[in-house]
């Protein structure tokens, strides 16, 4: 049976339409299910019996089931889900001062087998809908008892490979009748998928764009991320200049700094070099441990690396780092199997 999750608000209301109900009943569906969380139709009183009783022959509210929850020091909240194939999936909310956070993923496991991440070593199983995204904010609400209000694909998968399912989720996310959440507190995180950064030029919603980057020049991305055979840094980078130049926006780079191999003076003059031309922001991250070869980089070294980028023209800043003592930081979630 169909979830009703997986539908955005136009092609809910075409589909009770098809299906001989009143087409209007989608905005009360989408209050119960996106305001009120509920998982059934049974409880949404205003509707008919009779009515609840046809749309549950037709539709089901369908939430995956949380399995375990893990709380930081820092009062970050790692969740894992598991959906009715058995595949499991991590997300993570984050707290910062005046504002909530959502961590999500966008595919069970991921095919890009970056050497740093956890995530990758599990392998890939295959993409989520755009429902089974929705529930990983709509469970992460419920369960908290708190709205979020920022939105980060940046959880397991890359969210350029599922794009389809990907934005579906995010118009019911922006969406007034739904989550109602500021498209511009909304953010896509790529390792560099050049299609998909493409495509998202042309998209009429105005999400922030991330690039994964973690390297300044090929010979050191293509040893830690295998995608950069495919699309390297010329590629890459003149993608990004392209959805600028109709965006208008500014774009982050995300940078893991490891200690000896991309952490030097000269990497971060390769790193001013390559974005010099880019109205950007760059996102400096401690490496968390995932059990690859690579360590982290001393703080003071990387305080060094930061002021050089910033007298140097880049705005830089080192993201301060959430849920690591729970394996919820960048890099660190795992497909489970329980």
């Amino acid at each position: 049976m169909e979830n009703v999750l997986d539908y955005d608000y136009n092609s809910l209301y075409e589909k009770l339409k098809r299906e001989k109900i009143e087409p209007y009943r989608a905005t009360q569906i989408f209050d119960w299910i996106y305001k009120k969380k509920v998982s059934s139709f049974s409880v949404m009183t205003n509707l008919s019996k009779k009515l609840r009783e046809n749309l549950s022959r037709h539709l089901e509210v369908r939430f995956p089931e949380l399995v375990t929850t893990a709380r930081s020091k820092d009062g970050t909240v790692k969740f894992l889900w598991k959906y009715d194939d058995k595949s499991t999936v991590e997300s993570v909310l984050l707290r910062y001062p005046g504002r909530t956070s959502a961590c999500v993923s966008s595919q069970v496991g991921c095919a890009l087998g970056c050497e740093f991440c956890a995530t990758g070593k599990s392998g890939f199983v295959r993409n989520l809908t755009s429902g089974e995204i929705l529930a990983q904010i709509l469970g992460m609400e419920k369960a908290e008892n708190e709205r979020i209000g920022n939105v980060v694909f940046m959880g397991m998968g890359e969210p350029m490979l599922n794009y389809d399912e990907v934005m579906r989720a995010i118009r019911v996310m922006v969406d007034s009748k739904a989550l109602k959440i500021s498209q511009r507190r909304i953010s896509i995180s790529t390792a560099g998928v050049v299609e998909g950064i493409k495509r998202l030029s042309n998209e009429p919603l105005d999400v922030i764009l991330s690039i994964s980057l973690h390297a300044p020049d090929d010979e050191k991305r293509s040893r830690i991320m295998p995608i950069n055979q495919r699309y390297p840094l010329s590629v890459l980078l003149n993608a990004v200049k392209e959805y600028q130049s109709i965006k208008k926006r500014r774009v982050t780079f995300e940078y893991i700094l490891f200690d000896g191999f991309n952490d030097s003076l000269k990497d971060a003059m390769k790193l001013v070099e390559i974005l010099e031309d880019i109205n950007c922001n760059v996102n400096l991250i401690a490496y968390n441990e995932t059990g690859s070869k690579f360590k982290r980089t001393p703080a003071d070294k990387a305080r060094q690396f930061e002021e050089f980028l910033k007298a140097h023209g880049l705005e830089a800043v080192i993201r301060v780092e959430k849920g690591s003592d729970i394996d919820a930081a960048c890099g660190q979630l795992r497909r489970r199997i329980l």
